[in-house]
């Protein structure tokens, strides 16, 4: 099957093509896949492709940055920033479960960054700054006393992020859970058992 004539393409802006860059780079993964895969998934040529991003590498960062950058942003939203941190901290979950769930493909694709390439350790070590200030707010909460202190503070936000991950893993947008129902369980089974 060739590929559609001029006339059959849809036309593609650098926001479409990136999505389907995700898709490709989650169902064949970073290193199994070629612009050639993208364009061929996007019904363009290569060199369409190359009208709007320089490389794969390109495309890799700006469809991880998409998430990286809605979770910083989190940390700025005024319930992240003010009142006690366990407070905040519930906030900064709550809405990383929003961004997993509406940013399914992207967030995705993030966890599955391995560091091979220049581009992924940016990745990795923008992810690990996110990271590292969401223990600095599980260390505040456990000094301030509403968390437990007997539990190390990065691993218990390793812990708490590991259960938010695997969202990714099993979540469809199409099930009966949505956002809300998912940090409700999340607060019951994480912050009960650390307060």
């Amino acid at each position: 099957m060739g590929r559609p004539s001029a006339k059959q393409r849809k036309p593609y802006d650098s926001d479409a093509i990136l999505d389907v860059a995700v898709r490709v780079f989650r169902e064949r993964g970073y290193d199994g896949s070629s612009l050639e895969n993208v364009a061929r998934a996007a019904g363009i040529t290569k060199a369409s492709i190359y009208y709007h991003v320089r490389s794969k590498e390109e495309l890799l960062a700006r469809g991880v940055g998409r998430a990286l950058d809605a979770l910083f942003a989190v940390l700025d939203e005024p319930p992240a920033k003010s009142g006690r941190a366990a407070e905040r901290l519930k906030y900064i979950v709550r809405r990383t479960i929003e961004i997993t769930v509406e940013q399914l493909a992207e967030v995705a694709l993030l966890l599955r960054v391995r560091g091979n390439t220049r581009v992924e350790r940016r990745v990795l070590e923008r992810r690990r700054q996110f990271d590292h200030l969401v223990a600095e707010m599980t260390a505040k909460a456990q000094r301030e006393g509403d968390l437990r202190g007997d539990i190390d503070p990065r691993l218990a936000t390793r812990l708490l992020f590991g259960m938010l991950n695997s969202i990714t893993e099993w979540y469809r947008p199409d099930g009966a859970l949505g956002a809300a129902g998912i940090a409700e369980a999340v607060f019951r089974i994480a912050f009960e058992g650390l307060e």
